[in-house]
């Protein structure tokens, strides 16, 4: 199975290529045949000629420049139209999603499940520096959104999440321009009937650069995805769920050993082998 990671950047020149480098060791070291797509949203820092430095040296590195509208959205949608690997992950480029969490997706998807789901919030999850007044925020709206769907998950709003291929194609249409689209995604992917599983991961605040999430800027569109997810799901009698296979996931890969991602792994292994 290739996995393509993208890394939406914008004016991430202090932080993109160790980003890059961290994952570039990380899946190498595991044996993976994987591509890397940076989509430069814009920028004007010296983002692209930091990607190119990472490029030059290993060509599974790509740099897509988005020239339409701007936005995280619309940076993620442009990365997935053009991966070409078998599942897909997206990636933080500030560094705040550790890369063996990416190699954790991977297994999980390996399994046999359509998505990868990470928490920050469960037990075996690591988090580092979180600012305190979004740690509050972060908190009411995924449990606003976890009463509301039912689906049992803390994270949603998230981005660092994987997918298969034909999960990605039946999302389609993905509407959302900006960080709503870390909302849009997986609550599709759920009430249309994807399997998935919920894996604790690693996160730490980015060592510079300045976060391009507004919260002042996204509470209505955050509202709307939900609304519009909601909507869909009960109003639509299922017209875009998709149809369940009685098929069993396939066998899970041997985990890695030697971290706590080891651990989590090996605890997966085993919920696996008695589904």
């Amino acid at each position: 199975m290739k996995l393509s990671v993208i890394v939406p950047a914008h004016d991430e020149a202090e932080v993109v290529e160790p980003t890059l480098r961290a994952l570039l060791e990380q899946l190498t070291a595991e044996g993976m045949d994987f591509e890397v797509l940076v989509v430069d949203d814009g920028s004007a820092d010296g983002t692209a000629a930091a990607v190119a430095r990472v490029t030059a040296a290993d060509a599974r590195v790509r740099c897509l420049r988005n020239d339409g509208a701007h936005g995280f959205g619309y940076a993620v949608r442009k990365g997935l139209e053009e991966f070409t690997g078998d599942a897909v992950v997206i990636v933080m480029a500030d560094g705040s999603d550790d890369a063996r969490d990416v190699v954790l997706y991977y297994r999980v998807l390996e399994a046999g499940y359509d998505c990868a789901f990470g928490s920050r919030f469960m037990p075996g999850a690591v988090v580092r520096d979180y600012p305190r007044f979004k740690w509050c925020i972060n908190r009411a709206v995924n449990t606003a959104i976890r009463l509301v769907f039912r689906h049992g998950y803390n994270d949603t709003t998230n981005a660092f999440k994987a997918y298969r291929r034909e999960v990605v194609e039946q999302l389609q249409p993905l509407i959302s321009p900006h960080f709503n689209l870390t909302v849009e995604m997986p609550l599709k992917a759920v009430t249309r009937g994807f399997s998935y599983a919920i894996v604790p991961t690693s996160w730490t605040n980015r060592s510079a650069g300045e976060s391009k999430l507004q919260l002042h800027e996204m509470g209505s569109r955050y509202l709307f995805i939900v609304l519009y997810v909601f909507l869909e799901q009960h109003l639509t009698r299922g017209d875009y769920r998709r149809p369940q296979p009685n098929l069993a996931p396939r066998p899970a890969a041997t985990p890695p050993q030697g971290t706590i991602h080891g651990h989590v792994s090996r605890r997966l292994h085993r919920r696996l082998e008695r589904r």
